[in-house]
């Protein structure tokens, strides 16, 4: 599995963005796909994560960020709204095989992605 984030880039607190990560080589419907990000000094943070019929969140972002999928473009997004200085890390998108449709509501604050693209960075700064 090979995934591309992209969307990345400079916002104003209380603005929004929005992630793409591009997922090839496999049948998107197959894999969990949760979105991390690392901000300076930090640990590496799982913050999302949606599988085919489920989707979990961090508390840090429930209710502000928001993932989605496009199967037809194989495409899963991060729409993150509300951004605060705090969001300010690089973003990642991970893929873990779900062999489940609601994988990510028993599974989602503890996945352990095997697949990884390269990040995006989110600057959230006036």
């Amino acid at each position: 599995v090979q995934l591309q984030a992209s969307g990345g880039g400079l916002v104003q607190p209380g603005g929004s963005l929005r992630l793409s990560c591009t997922v090839s080589g496999r049948t998107l419907d197959d894999y969990a796909i949760g979105w991390f990000r690392q901000a300076p000094g930090k640990e590496r943070e799982g913050i999302s994560c949606l599988s085919l019929s489920a989707s979990w969140y961090d508390d840090l972002v429930k209710g502000r960020f928001t993932t989605s999928r496009d199967n037809a473009k194989d495409t899963v997004y991060l729409q993150m709204n509300e951004l605060k200085p705090e969001d300010t890390a690089v973003y990642y998108c991970a893929a873990e095989w779900s062999p489940s449709p609601d994988y990510c509501l028993e599974y989602g604050f503890r996945l352990s992605p095997g697949y990884w693209g390269r990040g995006t960075l989110v600057t959230v700064s006036s």
